[in-house]
């Protein structure tokens, strides 16, 4: 029985599939958007979450020089570092995230990536699909703040006689 035990295998031994999903994951931080399988996109988005959240807890001492932070606040960001760093291994991807992608994402509390699907694969049929990081409060601001603008508020409609409307549509029929 596979009780309270998380993520998949993918037939994998345990040393290759912990390096697939580290590469997946410093992929997506490096690139903001991978094509993968649906299932290795599943779990990928599991681990990076994850480690998105260790770069978002620790965003507002980071934006701090290092010599103004107090002992306990380096002690937190070392400590995110080292959690984070034990699924991304990748250098420049630890500095995109912790530099840009953990202060994108201050603001929300989850729910950094989405996973669009994109059909099958041609060799063996595979469901394929994109996961990408979501646009952030900072660098997707403008979609926000353009929806509420689009709608008009609303004006009261003008209330038309049933006769005069049934009498436009049957004039309309002829």
């Amino acid at each position: 029985m596979r009780h309270r035990r998380a993520g998949v295998h993918l037939s994998r031994p345990t040393a290759h599939r912990k390096a697939l999903f580290s590469n997946l994951v410093a992929a997506l931080l490096t690139n903001e958007r991978i094509r993968t399988t649906d299932a290795k996109a599943k779990e990928t988005r599991r681990l990076a979450e994850r480690t998105i959240t260790w770069a978002r807890r620790v965003g507002d001492i980071l934006v701090k020089k290092a010599d103004r932070r107090s002992e306990e606040e380096s002690a937190r960001v070392v400590h995110a570092v080292r959690m984070a760093r034990r699924i991304v291994r990748d250098r420049s991807a630890m500095t995109k995230l912790f530099d840009e992608i953990g202060p994108r994402f201050l603001a929300r509390r989850g729910g950094y990536t989405r996973i669009v699907k994109i059909g099958q694969r041609p060799g063996d049929a595979a469901p394929m699909s994109f996961l990408e990081l979501i646009p952030g409060e900072g660098g997707g601001s403008s979609q926000s703040t353009e929806k509420p603008s689009a709608k008009s508020p609303k004006t009261p409609a003008k209330p038309t006689s049933t006769k005069k409307a049934a009498a436009g549509q049957s004039a309309a029929r002829k």
